[in-house]
């Protein structure tokens, strides 16, 4: 089950590659930003809680999308590329095994236990 989870995963941040090849951003953009949702992590200085909210903000596909359709609701390409990068990166993410945080504390994920 994990190989097709891995694999749905390359294909969707394979598809943000698509999108953002759409935008008129050089591609040195992608590459710079492409670990920028992992700042979000910085919420964990803060403890367990606040740190799991900060990185699922971050890391949810559903708020990629939203943000993407809202870039192009508005016609804003900034807005589109932040879409395509918290969507690429959240599939960067769970093809190397990190998922949505609990509160747990940042090793427990939806995917299963970090480094297990």
């Amino acid at each position: 089950m994990k190989t097709i989870i891995k694999l749905e995963e390359t294909a969707l941040f394979i598809l943000g590659i698509f999108l953002f090849n759409r935008l008129n951003f050089d591609w040195w953009w992608f590459l710079v930003l492409i670990l920028a949702p992992d700042l979000s992590m910085l919420g964990y200085l803060f403890g367990n809680k606040s740190g799991a909210f900060f990185y699922n903000v971050f890391h949810h596909k559903g708020i990629a999308l939203l943000t993407y359709a809202l870039g192009c609701y508005l016609s804003i390409e900034t807005i589109q590329l932040a879409g395509i990068i918290l969507f690429s990166h959240s599939a960067m993410d769970r093809i190397f095994g990190y998922g949505l945080k609990y509160e747990k504390g940042f090793k427990y994920t939806h995917l299963g236990e970090i480094g297990k």
